[in-house]
């Protein structure tokens, strides 16, 4: 019988027939897969033709196909789906994948035939995609070690297959303590607590299996239970829980996992004549080195600590006319910023939030992609691998484009963040393919399901980063979409979130809940002048976690990640009351995998380039001006990693920009 995974997909668009796999598929599918993907390795590098873009690069580009399916199915159902026997496979794959790929990066008989062609590029009449394209695969190939020999050689893959079992065992290890921890509430515990917040909590209650309300690790539901709950006791367990993920003993203690990654991290870029892993990891990325990483966070962080420390004065007053004395903590400040919001902008999150419905967000989203790029956007009536998922055919002049899939709502098999993927990307060679983007969330669940306006950020944050896949236009795979350099892959992301913001986009889909008349204009008003409030606070918890980050990488391994990360805060002065946005334990974006490793600062490095590029549409005809849709289109949009992020954004704007458009954004310095 033919493996569902491995069959030819009949389903409308080719979608993944979820309903036809089981979880019993995914290891003979794999097997299956991995054998043929050497075969075609194999033919490559022993081909006895010399070597030829065609015959080598192309080939590559085009192998592996089987290899795609499995993973992008997997991969897929085990972030937003988890379950014991998926998270078996995921230990089981990670060192078989590992090998796998570490046997193709160091195949010595294919990358004589890649160097071959590196060395005689001027000469092989490539167009400028290809030769961006040989050029990054000859860039691979040396940076995973291919032109390392014998022990070095060897030792190199024993360090890759470790590193990726240990990203594995953190992810699982992190998804564990926010699966298994909760916090029973019990009416009265309810007190004060918005309807939206009682709601949630009473659906996360059902969920876990309890008779009543309870207090999840889900970030949609523990924040919004900071910022309410006028029980300091309830909020100083809800918080010490919260930020104890991956550190609480035990098996699933992520602690020493980190100090191990790191260590094998360091040696891994002096295998390959690295200083620092951070030196390696930050040379194919726009900011180049640790020092120009550290400049412009160090620019922030300034001005960031300055306003997060007078805030801090006003919300310590606050606290003691509620009689409460001693220092303001962590699990205080959103509770009293919110009072303060409230008091000072007269915005009232729990006024606020019936107007921020899902689904009108959704088609916000998608009617801010139609005014720009001309994207249609049709629900389609397809089996996925969730009952929360939603799907949609995206075209535009009546072309299909791709096909967009939502999933929206918090569970305990989902792991926590936000995320956008392909499950299958933008491609003309071999084939024409049309990508299938998906964007996964973890909102509240409700009747209707409400946001808050950090959510609604969020889920323009991820539909801008599906607009980077879904409007993708090259040829080679290797290049489509967000496969760009880590510090602009958020460019699209970050950019997109400001279409939120534009008044008329408010004004017409900002709708309440109940009687569906538009949010009123005095609260709108309210909404945009509060934008930047407590960016002092968002500042502070993102750029000392990203300063963490780089300092764990830009030198020796610290033994001891924690006191490492205890030493970076005391030296650049971290307020007492504002804790990391990722500390070590549960810092998935550098621990899980290299992804984002050495490179959690690039939110803000985009974002420098976000604030600027939409005061581009500013300076022209504003948030829906044609001809600056159409060069963001043009120019970064479709290009994917056709050319280097910095001429991208050239072509784009006509200059790069500083850090000042930043931190006006912010409203951390005078606009």
């Amino acid at each position: 019988m033919t493996n569902p995974i491995l069959s030819d997909w009949t389903t409308p668009f080719e979608i993944a027939p979820f309903a036809e796999i089981s979880d019993d598929d995914f290891s003979p599918a794999l097997q299956q897969a991995m054998q043929a993907h050497n075969a075609q390795i194999d033919a490559i590098a022993d081909n006895a033709e010399p070597p030829s873009f065609a015959n080598t690069i192309e080939a590559l580009e085009a192998a592996g196909e089987q290899m795609d399916k499995v993973l992008s199915v997997f991969f897929t159902v085990a972030g937003a789906d988890s379950n014991p026997k998926r998270e078996e496979l995921q230990r089981e794959f990670s060192p078989r994948l590992s090998a796998h790929f570490s046997g193709i990066s160091s195949n010595k008989a294919l990358f004589r035939r890649v160097a071959d062609l590196w060395a005689r590029k001027d000469e092989l009449s490539l167009t400028d995609e290809q030769a961006r394209v040989l050029m990054l695969t000859h860039r691979g190939f040396v940076r995973a070690g291919a032109a390392l020999e014998g022990d070095e050689d060897s030792r190199m893959q024993e360090i890759k297959a470790r590193l990726a079992s240990l990203g594995t065992s953190f992810t699982q290890n992190l998804l564990a303590d926010e699966r298994d921890w909760f916090m029973d509430l019990s009416e009265d515990d309810l007190e004060g607590l918005p309807d939206f917040v009682v709601s949630a909590a009473r659906a996360a209650g059902e969920e876990k299996g309890v008779d009543g309300p309870v207090v999840t690790l889900s970030r949609s539901l523990i924040v919004p239970f900071l910022q309410f709950s006028p029980r300091r006791d309830l909020r100083e367990t809800a918080y010490r829980a919260w930020t104890a993920r991956g550190a609480n003993g035990g098996e699933a203690d992520n602690r020493e996992i980190a100090a191990e990654i790191l260590e094998l991290r360091e040696e891994r870029a002096k295998l390959l004549g690295y200083s620092s892993f951070a030196d390696y990891k930050l040379e194919t990325e726009m900011a180049r080195t640790p020092n120009r990483v550290r400049d412009l966070l160090m620019q922030v962080w300034e001005p960031a600590k300055t306003r997060a420390d007078t805030d801090a004065e006003v919300l310590t007053a606050m606290m003691r006319e509620d009689g409460v004395n001693g220092p303001l903590e962590a699990w205080d400040w959103r509770y009293y910023a919110e009072k303060r919001r409230k008091a000072e902008h007269d915005l009232d999150e729990a006024a606020l939030k019936p107007y921020l419905q899902l689904d009108r967000m959704i088609e916000a989203s998608f009617a801010c992609a139609n005014r720009l790029f001309g994207l249609e956007f049709a629900p389609l009536d397809v089996p996925l691998y969730h009952p929360d998922c939603r799907a949609w055919e995206v075209s535009r002049n009546g072309q299909h484009i791709a096909v967009f899939i939502g999933d929206y709502f918090a569970r305990g098999s989902k792991r926590s963040g936000a995320w956008c993927s392909a499950m299958r990307s933008q491609a003309k060679f071999p084939k024409v393919q049309a990508p299938i983007v998906i964007n996964v969330c973890n909102f509240a669940k409700g009747d209707p399901a409400l946001l808050s306006y950090d959510d609604a950020r969020t889920l323009f944050h991820e539909f801008g980063h599906a607009l980077h896949q879904m409007l993708s236009n090259v040829t080679y795979e290797s290049i489509s979409g967000t496969s760009v350099a880590r510090d602009f892959v958020e460019l699209p992301s970050q950019l997109y979130e400001h279409w939120l913001e534009v008044p008329e986009v408010l004004a017409e889909f900002a709708t309440h809940a109940e009687t569906s008349e538009p949010m009123p204009q005095e609260m709108l008003e309210k909404v945009l002048k509060a934008a930047n409030f407590d960016q002092g606070f968002q500042t502070v918890e993102y750029v000392a976690s990203a300063l963490v980050d780089l300092a764990f990488h830009e030198g020796a391994a610290p033994a001891d990640p924690m006191t490492k990360q205890a030493e970076v805060l005391a030296e650049i002065g971290m307020p007492q009351a504002i804790g990391m946005r990722h500390a070590t334990p549960h810092f998935a974006h550098v621990f899980a995998g290299d992804g984002y490793s050495s490179g959690y600062y690039s939110y803000m490095w985009s974002e420098v380039m976000d604030a600027d590029a939409f005061a581009a549409f500013e300076e022209a005809g504003g948030a829906f001006d044609p001809e600056r849709a159409k060069a963001l289109e043009e120019n970064i949009l479709s290009t994917g990693g056709s050319r280097e992020a910095e001429d991208l954004y050239l072509a784009f704007r006509g200059r790069l920009p500083g850090v000042e458009a930043l931190l006006k954004g912010r409203g951390l310095i005078a606009a």
